[in-house]
């Protein structure tokens, strides 16, 4: 009993800190708090699923990159020069792990705490508010694509499909699209109620995955299908690690970075206030 007294005096005495504070009702500082959770639950129960999202690219790399690609010809980069096809796939695959990583975190996983497990429920009677739910939440999909990314890096390098030094940049790259797919994913789960709702989210995610640049340019595109596929998210992420990988650092990176940080920023702010409204209403 000491334990929860201690637990209990906490609590309180943090929010009496925070009390008359600005954004006292949204923030109490402890985000950790919900990412430490997800670290209890992973030793438990949840470790296959997270070895699951790294194997499948490494999957599609070689069935794909080293199967199907012997039959492909003439990939060319940006300048030109000829590159394996292989080479090629590979930072979309990066790109997609990272996203599905994200999307599996902020919404199956958000949808069982929120309509099942009722922990938000019980996280937002103490002294967390809804911004310290939302992004302890997200940074565990920000370590699940960090994670990813690393493993995935560690196999794809001594294959010498990454081109230039510059493909180190696809690590903290492959995090800030887990956080832009997090941070808007969680808000919008907030809106489904059943799981068949849930299918939804599969129904978006399959195709951008299939015509988004993943496994051919999308010069093969009629004009306006182009405009369309270059403002979707993954395509954005795809290009931007692509151009780290194949050393192609230009104003296009900088541009594919700024729609992550305002997806992100509208992201964290759309789901904190789809939590309030849920919770604390």
């Amino acid at each position: 009993m000491s334990l929860i007294n201690t637990g209990v005096d906490s609590a309180i005495a943090i929010a009496e800190r925070r009390r008359g504070k600005l954004g006292a009702a949204l923030f109490a500082g402890r985000p950790e708090s919900v990412f430490l959770r997800n670290v209890y639950a992973l030793k438990s129960s949840n470790w296959l699923v997270v070895l699951s999202g790294f194997v499948e690219p490494v999957f599609y790399l070689l069935a794909f990159g080293y199967g199907l690609g012997k039959l492909i010809g003439g990939i060319t980069d940006a300048s030109g020069n000829p590159i394996p096809y292989a080479a090629y796939i590979a930072p979309a695959l990066l790109a997609t792990s990272a996203m599905n990583g994200a999307i599996y975190d902020s919404t199956w996983n958000v949808f069982f705490k929120m309509h099942f497990g009722k922990i938000y429920q019980a996280m937002l009677s103490t002294s967390l508010g809804p911004l310290d739910v939302a992004m302890g939440e997200i940074g565990w999909a920000l370590a699940r694509g960090f994670i990813y990314a690393v493993g995935f890096m560690a196999v794809v390098t001594p294959m010498g499909l990454i081109r230039s030094w510059w493909g180190l940049m696809a690590i903290p790259a492959a995090v800030l699209i887990a956080f832009g797919f997090a941070s808007v994913g969680m808000g919008i789960t907030s809106y489904l109620k059943n799981f068949h709702q849930m299918d939804w989210v599969n129904f978006f995610m399959l195709p951008m995955f299939l015509f988004s640049g993943t496994f051919y340019s999308l010069s093969v595109y009629p004009d306006w299908l182009r405009t369309i596929i270059e403002a979707l998210p993954l395509y954005q992420a795809i290009a931007m690690i692509r151009g780290f990988t194949l050393g192609y650092v230009d104003g296009a990176l900088v541009g594919h970075i700024l729609y992550f940080v305002v997806m992100i920023v509208l992201g964290l702010l759309f789901t904190t206030k789809r939590l309030r409204a849920l919770f604390l209403s």
